[in-house]
């Protein structure tokens, strides 16, 4: 195999094993303190020992989700390094200012919740964990900033030589109004993904154990809530970045949608096999107009199709193929909006339940419940598989393609490139089965552990 494929499947499949972890991290760290707001508000103990669960399996998911993303830095020196000697002036700028400030944030204020239940005051404490959700969203923030540009190249200039991407304006790095319709996405998912655990675990302790429940009661109520907050958002945030693709990525659009020709109104496909090779349509079914609809918040709208792109593209950058693999970018781009509806729909089932008062739910609604955690999951992760396969043959959009971004073999072979993947695989897959572990051992376990006692979690 050659070390480019080896290189990008390495860099996706430890890409996908971190980000299992961090739409949690986000999400989870908001819910544990909005439960501890309640506590201090109400002096309930209940919210205290609902904190302290919840707590405990966000520290659980922190601590793996920090292991597995300090590998991805790594791979940017070993694997990628003309990417890095290309775009190193910019892409390091916000990877350093999220380590160095939020992520030693987080991780300061994380210890001080930890230890300071019974150092602190109610209120100064509760500050503490609302600071590591800061400060999480924070370091996601930074993150997407470094992503943003390799989507939409912003204030940089050339080199005399044009061998490197030197930045001339930080902030319009930070202000790059790709970043701000990813940033909402990416917040929104983590709520989501969040909010659907704790929908989990609470329908269980309260259709398979049923013992003391009343705090799994409050806690679905939190969570139906949470949900529902967090889908609305993410469908909306979602539409939102569709329609700034069609300005800045108008290819990744029309791959996602298997357009092969320019429409206006353009049609939305329900469901499309194509032919790749010949750029058309085998059997496709279509909504006449949706495409523009959603384009534009109108039934009128030109949307650009992968033909007519393609030819723009080689007048602009040369001759080449400018089409990203098209069957991903469908599928990908559907089962991602297929399992956000699925959320909607069970975070709107929930919420009624809970609205109601009703803790008794029939089997089917009980096991959609149950087994709702694994959706974000699922649209998280081919939400990012469309946000970078779409993407291709760019690594920086207009500015470095993928094939001149890896290490030449001479510097690192093949088989290297293959070895370090393998370990890296399996240490990721004994990570992530020892998070699920954890995490499970401590949701069947419930509020057992957690008393009432000062300093304890």
């Amino acid at each position: 195999m050659e070390a480019l494929f080896l290189a990008r499947l390495q860099f996706a499949l430890t890409s996908v094993f971190h980000f299992f972890f961090v739409p949690l991290t986000l999400g989870l760290s908001i819910f544990v303190a909005i439960m501890e707001t309640a506590y201090v508000k109400t002096g309930n103990d209940m919210y205290k020992r609902l904190t302290k669960f919840w707590g405990n399996i966000f520290l659980i998911n922190f601590a793996v989700g920090v292991v597995t993303g300090i590998v991805l830095e790594f791979q940017f020196g070993l694997n990628w390094s003309e990417y890095s000697r290309f775009v190193g002036d910019i892409f390091g700028v916000p990877l350093a200012i999220e380590a160095l400030l939020a992520f030693f944030l987080e991780s300061t204020f994380l210890g001080i919740w930890v230890f300071g239940w019974d150092r602190l005051s109610k209120k100064l404490h509760a500050a503490t964990i609302w600071i590591v959700a800061i400060a999480s969203n924070l370091s996601a923030l930074w993150i997407l900033v470094a992503n943003s540009f390799m989507q939409s190249p912003v204030g940089y200039r050339l080199s005399e030589d044009g061998s490197r991407a030197e930045m001339t304006d930080f902030w319009a790095l930070l202000f790059n109004p790709h970043v701000w319709v990813q940033f909402p996405h990416v917040i929104a998912g983590g709520i989501t993904t969040g909010a659907f655990l704790v929908i989990a675990i609470s329908t269980y302790h309260l259709t398979r154990k049923k013992e003391n429940n009343e705090p799994f009661k409050q806690s679905l109520r939190y969570g139906a809530v949470y949900a529902f907050a967090g889908t609305i958002l993410v469908t909306l945030a979602g539409h939102t970045q569709m329609q700034d693709l069609l300005r800045t990525q108008p290819m990744k659009v029309a791959a996602a949608e298997a357009l092969w020709e320019t429409e206006n109104p353009a049609s939305f496909s329900l469901f499309t096999i194509g032919n790749e090779e010949e750029l058309r349509d085998v059997f496709s079914i279509r909504i006449p107009g949706l495409l523009s609809f959603l384009a534009f918040n109108s039934f009128e709208g030109e949307v650009k199709g992968i033909k007519e792109l393609q030819a723009e593209y080689e007048k602009t950058y040369g001759p080449g193929n400018y089409v990203p693999p098209i069957a991903i970018s469908y599928w990908s781009f559907r089962l991602m909006v297929g399992t956000g509806t699925l959320m909607l729909v069970i975070a709107s089932l929930s919420l009624f339940y809970v609205i109601r008062n009703r803790y008794m739910f029939p089997s089917w609604a009980e096991k959609l419940m149950l087994w709702s955690f694994l959706l974000p999951y699922l649209a998280n992760t081919t939400g990012w598989i469309l946000a970078e396969i779409g993407r291709q043959p760019w690594i920086v959009f207009g500015l470095l393609r993928t094939e001149d971004a890896v290490t030449p073999a001479s510097v690192v072979s093949s088989s290297e490139v293959m070895f370090s993947m393998i370990v890296f695989v399996l240490i990721y897959s004994a990570l992530t089965l020892a998070n699920i572990f954890l995490i499970k051992k401590s949701a069947i376990a419930g509020l057992q552990s957690q008393e009432p006692t000062e300093g304890r979690i």
